[in-house]
């Protein structure tokens, strides 16, 4: 019997070759190869031509780069070679258009991240004020440069996508709070304010008033972290009165008010870091000072349900403490792993606490097995900074910036007590020598599987990146 739809058996086999004529130029594939794409990609709608079709599909488009991204389709592999050709911009417009974009995202995205192998990719430099105060970082590798009175958007391919102007003059905090709504404050101005970053458009404000204290006026604001539902900020008043403030998130008003200090000793000086603590609801706040008799300040502990202090200790401590005078430089916490680093200013020791275990004297002072690798000296006058991300440590000395890593794997029927000893981490340098000229370090911050480095007057900020295992980057 005839087959009353002749069009069926014509239907292409995944082996069946087909042509494409791309600006210009042939290229010769099969038709599993471009269905590998996806079944929403142009190339899969391509390939279901009927074969009575002989005639090359004629695309224009740019040649040079299709041939990447068909090697892209055959072996789920980018030649090594793409992104020196091309921007990574280039590239992805030419695979949205064919529809292939994730597969081209997964195949560009960075290594995991490893801070031992990290090395300096690119710097990324705003378009105008290109001196940066600050930067907050997305968990898809994306980052919200300050730059200014501006903030600059890139995405996780680090592409420029859009930059806002506040009405500030310069801006020294920045949280992105919301998907499309980043925080920022000022020292130099009163208020945190909400930013969408759809619009541009200033979307709320928020001061610190108190009707029984008129000195509370035009407070500004030093730091800032938020929950899932709340957005938390350090406010300083001008007679150094301080206090952190919550906001609701859904309305960005101000719901309630806790850690409120006199400012007038380095024990009750604004928060200059904050961190919220999702396993148990905290907020942990320091702060750092220096001056001729060196170093002092405070890590405190608060519930912001109850606004009461759950933890502290000061520095300089007591007598007693086992690090007498040698306060610390800076301090960071691994929210994840509940646990809360200091960098000790004159011996430049790194030290661990656990947060779930904290006592009058909770630190674990690291050393390394390679005398080498250890300090012989604090920073000085320098500038220490520490940040916790991926279940590493990363220090900025001055110029230097060096990674500890764990090395003590998580034992689930071992005490907490026993997790934590002097070699726990094991400490290398990232940098190399040429490195360490670009000036001294002053922010540090994980994003996705990059790392981001700002440094003091220096136009743009550094991303690191762990280096492939081959010259291509797999996709699966």
């Amino acid at each position: 019997m005839e087959d009353p739809n002749p069009e069926t058996t014509l239907h292409p086999h995944p082996s069946d070759r087909i042509k494409l004529n791309v600006g210009g130029k042939l290229f010769s594939t099969t038709v599993s190869t471009l269905q590998s794409g996806g079944p929403d990609s142009l190339l899969a709608a391509l390939s279901n031509r009927p074969a009575t079709h002989s005639d090359p599909v004629f695309i224009d488009r740019d040649p040079e780069i299709f041939s990447l991204l068909l090697s892209l389709l055959r072996s789920h592999r980018l030649p090594s070679t793409a992104l020196r050709l091309f921007s990574k911009q280039e590239l992805l417009d030419e695979a949205s258009y064919y529809g292939i974009e994730p597969l081209l995202k997964s195949a560009t995205a960075p290594p995991p991240l490893n801070g031992i192998d990290a090395s300096l990719v690119s710097t990324i430099t705003p378009p105008s004020d290109g001196v940066v105060s600050c930067f907050t970082t997305n968990d898809d590798g994306s980052v919200l440069i300050a730059h200014g009175g501006q903030v600059s958007c890139y995405d996780s391919n680090l592409a420029h996508s859009f930059t806002i102007r506040t009405h500030l003059n310069d801006v020294t905090s920045i949280k992105r709070v919301l998907p499309v709504v980043a925080a920022v404050g000022s020292e130099n101005a009163s208020g945190i304010h909400f930013y969408s970053l759809a619009s541009g458009r200033r979307v709320g404000s928020c001061e610190w008033t108190d009707s029984s204290d008129p000195r509370v006026y035009k407070a500004r604001v030093t730091a800032i972290a938020d929950s899932a539902d709340s957005v938390f900020a350090a406010f300083d008043c001008h007679h150094k009165e301080n206090c952190v403030l919550t906001i609701d998130k859904s309305t960005l008003k101000v719901s309630s008010e806790f850690g409120r200090q006199a400012g007038s000793s380095t024990k009750t000086t604004v928060a200059t870091k904050l961190t919220y603590l999702p396993e148990n609801g905290l907020v942990l706040g320091s702060s750092v000072t220096s001056s001729a008799f060196g170093f002092a300040g405070y890590i405190r502990l608060w519930d912001p349900r109850s606004g009461s202090i759950v933890w502290e200790t000061n520095e300089p401590g007591s007598g007693r403490s086992s690090r007498f005078g040698d306060s610390f430089a800076d301090v960071a916490v691994d929210a994840d792993e509940s646990v809360v680093f200091k960098l000790c200013s004159k011996s430049g020791d790194l030290a661990v606490a656990d947060l779930r275990k904290l006592g009058k004297d909770p630190w674990v002072y690291l050393v390394d097995k390679n005398p080498s690798l250890r300090n012989t000296g604090g920073s000085g006058n320098g500038n220490s900074v520490v940040h916790c991300y991926r279940n590493q440590v990363f220090v900025g000395r001055n110029g230097e910036l060096e990674v500890w890593s764990r090395v003590v794997a998580r034992e689930e029927n071992v005490e907490r007590e026993s997790r934590f000893s002097e070699e726990s981490y094991r400490k290398n340098y990232v940098d190399k020598l040429s490195d360490l000229e670009r000036g001294v370090i002053s922010q540090i911050e994980g994003g996705g599987e990059r790392l981001f480095v700002c440094r003091e007057g220096v136009e743009g900020i550094e991303v690191w990146e762990s280096s492939s295992f081959s010259g291509a980057v797999s996709v699966s």
